[in-house]
């Protein structure tokens, strides 16, 4: 496909991302992309990836299934990666002249699955630092709120930082003085506002790596939930040395911790 022209963002809604960390972009992208990442998921599905997950247990309803890092082999990631309105509404969002593409995330939840997204924020599972990031979770089928991804409103300020937890339950390992356990949400969540949104293929949301999030699993009957999520980095985000272990690994990366997100996994793919 061809670059298309994103759909300027009004600065209310810039505001509302860079106030709460998360906020809902209405009609960002057009049928053709979204068609045209079904068709990466279905192949992505059929042919997955070395880090691909199945995080239902045998014997239970439904599928939930995760991979990542796919896009040099799945041309419909990497077209909507590079040439769809995603790099310039990262762009924007970030307020960055450059914008890197880090990685993406597919997310399916085939009816029935009763696995949730567990409590987390993105940054210390990655191999970055920096503020100047975003996320958007692009939803490949109607999406109500009730399996909507839930976001802690401000939570990407709190100055805090959350040891990782893989998504089966077990901690990561890492022993980092500056990782604290996350709170539990759930019990506690008015003491929280907690956004989520009914979204529409088309939709997406933006939402930095710091925000703290989780989702529901999809008890509907009938109704699967594809979600398709574009990782990107700007002007002021490095590449980081952790101890223990990070994920995606990028075993192959040979940057410095501090060094620009630059190279062959990190393409610049605006400025």
């Amino acid at each position: 496909m061809t670059v298309q022209d994103a759909t300027r963002l009004d600065a209310a809604t810039v505001k509302a991302f860079r106030r709460d960390g998360a906020v809902a972009l209405r009609g960002v992208f057009g049928p053709e992309w979204v068609a045209a990442l079904r068709d990466g998921v279905a192949r992505n599905m059929a042919e997955p990836g070395p880090y691909a997950k199945g995080y239902t247990p045998e014997g239970k309803p439904g599928g939930f299934f995760g991979d990542y890092c796919n896009w040099r082999r799945i041309p419909e990631y990497e077209d909507f990666l590079k040439n769809s309105p995603a790099p310039e509404l990262a762009a924007e969002l970030m307020g960055s002249r450059t914008v890197v593409l880090f990685h993406e995330h597919v997310l399916v939840k085939e009816p029935a699955t009763e696995e949730r997204t567990p409590w987390h924020h993105d940054l210390p599972y990655y191999c970055v630092e920096g503020r100047q990031t975003v996320s958007l979770w692009v939803p490949l089928d109607p999406v109500p709120r009730a399996t909507c991804v839930e976001f802690v409103a401000g939570s990407h300020d709190w100055g805090r930082r959350f040891m990782p937890t893989k998504f089966k339950g077990q901690a990561y390992d890492r022993a980092d003085p500056d990782l604290e356990p996350l709170p539990d949400i759930d019990a506690k969540r008015d003491d929280y506002r907690i956004l989520g949104w009914d979204l529409e293929p088309g939709d997406a949301v933006a939402f930095s790596f710091l925000t703290v999030h989780g989702a529901p699993g999809n008890l509907q009957s009938g109704s699967r939930r594809r979600a398709f999520a574009a990782r990107y980095c700007g002007d002021d985000v490095t590449f980081a040395r952790r101890q223990g272990e990070v994920s995606p690994p990028f075993p192959e990366v040979t940057l410095a911790h501090g060094d620009p997100l630059r190279g062959e996994d990190f393409p610049v793919v605006r400025g």
